[in-house]
């Protein structure tokens, strides 16, 4: 079978992996429609690492993003990211389960997941619960260099995650560092365990190879792929539709996407990054060293925007290289949410800090105290342990019990019976104060298509109600229109 199906990343990955989720609401909405017409079998979405930047630094309600696509998307079936567990904090079990049910509510139901340790013991309970909630998944086999990550291991992860019966299993290079042998070795195993469960694959382009590498698995025999829209592509996100399209083909396969419908898409967020200063995807020169830090694609830009608030930006390589060290001493965990982060975060405070440990997040306490998977109690550092350990917070969180409130009790928390679901976690993940501040936030900034902004400008004052005048003016001539009352 020579047919290529597609899943988009664009907004989703794209986005997280570039733009440090700053795309807005505004800048995204426009080209829905194009999207929709392009023929993927499916559209990454919707994530809920959106919920606090959306409120508190865009000032804006990420449930619109939602429900502008069901609103648009026809075609294309979307999909949300994430499970039950998925975070960087021990989250209550109601609260990502109430996200899922409003992600269903608005027809969003098949979510792509991980378990950072790829414990298929562990998530095997988590995509049954996603079931009964109406959500189908898309299991993770993330890959990852390590003495412990063999041929062997792979194909027994590739076996446990089929055993689950998912909608798909899909092969991750989330650290974009597979090389192309690697690549035909494992895409081989991953197929030959996985059984008659489809396979995906979804590569970085941290180190310049994943477009190559794409090819090596269609080789292989997996038929379905993920990329992402310049300038949304390439970098630390996914390959470009138009290389990955424009190659297959000339290898005999058949890319099941339209891509002369994506050009206004790209043309769209290219102008979108030169107004607002944004990054432009482009491909990577081969990096060695990307073999040592692993730092996955979706934190590379995250990483260095918030250094560039603590106006530390020049500290990034010292950090990238403390991030080496940091996860040796944990134990070599795979690079991924949420340990990722982790080894990131605690790189940086030793970085910034000047002295190695001596200021410790919760979460490395708590993995070194085994909350969060026994392999992170199990393989620190012995010496790095101790260090953690030994402090006041470290026997504070060492007797904590893991709060399990239910949903009556968290929406007491926030604002009682009456605070709709929505509210409630927003309220939850941004804090109050943020939302609240919603009331008086600015409008919304508009990106209008600028091949046709007389056109375009009428069909978007046709769909506004919150407007019943406009004013136009250029050099000499004047244009003023109003609803007729």
């Amino acid at each position: 079978m020579d047919e290529i199906r597609i899943i988009d990343t664009t907004l989703r990955d794209g986005n997280t992996s570039l733009w440090a989720h700053n795309m807005t609401t505004g800048m995204m909405h426009p080209v829905l429609r194009h999207m929709d017409q392009a023929g993927f079998d499916g559209m990454e979405f919707f994530v809920s690492g959106r919920f606090k930047k959306v409120v508190r630094e865009q000032r804006d309600n990420p449930w619109d993003w939602v429900r502008y696509g069901q609103k648009e998307i026809k075609n294309t079936r979307l999909r949300y990211h994430g499970g039950l567990s998925s975070g960087f904090t021990l989250t209550p079990a109601c609260i990502p389960r109430l996200i899922i049910e409003r992600v269903v509510h608005y027809g969003i139901t098949l979510t792509r997941l991980s378990d950072p340790w790829n414990d298929y013991d562990e998530l095997e309970k988590e995509v049954s619960e996603l079931k009964t909630l109406g959500m189908e998944s898309v299991v993770n086999i993330i890959y990852s260099i390590s003495p412990r990550h063999t041929d062997e291991y792979y194909a027994r992860k590739a076996r446990g995650a089929s055993a689950m019966k998912p909608y798909r299993v899909c092969f991750k290079d989330v650290g974009g560092m597979l090389t192309p042998d690697r690549t035909r070795i494992l895409a081989r195993i991953v197929l030959d365990n996985a059984g008659d469960v489809p396979v995906e694959f979804h590569a970085h382009c941290n180190n310049g190879l994943a477009p190559f590498n794409l090819l090596e698995v269609v080789k292989q025999g997996i038929r379905i792929v993920h990329t992402s829209v310049p300038p949304l592509a390439n970098g630390s996100a996914q390959p470009s539709i138009f290389n990955v399209a424009r190659n297959l083909r000339a290898l005999g396969y058949r890319p099941m996407v339209n891509e002369k419908v994506l050009e206004p898409v790209e043309q769209h967020f290219r102008r979108v990054a030169e107004e607002e200063g944004l990054p432009i995807g482009a491909p990577r020169e081969y990096d060695e060293t990307w073999y040592q830090h692993q730092v996955p694609g979706g934190m590379i830009s995250n990483l260095r925007h918030q250094l560039k608030l603590l106006g530390k930006e020049d500290k990034m390589q010292s950090v990238l290289e403390e991030i080496v060290q940091v996860r040796a001493e944990l134990g070599y965990p795979i690079m991924v949410t949420p340990f990722a982060q982790f080894v990131g975060s605690q790189a940086a405070i030793n970085i910034i800090i000047g002295e190695r440990y001596k200021e410790v997040t919760d979460q490395v306490i708590q993995y070194a105290l085994g909350l969060w998977g026994k392999e992170g109690a199990e393989y620190t550092a012995p010496e790095v342990k101790a260090k953690i350990l030994d402090r006041p917070r470290a026997r504070e969180l060492e007797k904590f019990e893991v709060r399990n409130p239910s949903l009556e009790e968290v929406r007491k928390q926030y604002g009682g019976p009456n605070l709709s679901d929505e509210d409630l976690l927003l309220r939850f993940y941004a804090g109050p104060e943020f939302v609240d501040a919603l009331k008086t936030a600015p409008p919304r900034k508009e990106y209008l298509d600028a091949r046709k902004p007389l056109v375009k400008l009428v069909e978007e004052l046709v769909n506004r109600r919150d407007a019943g005048h406009v004013y136009i003016r250029r050099d000499a001539f004047t244009l003023s229109a109003g609803l007729r009352t």
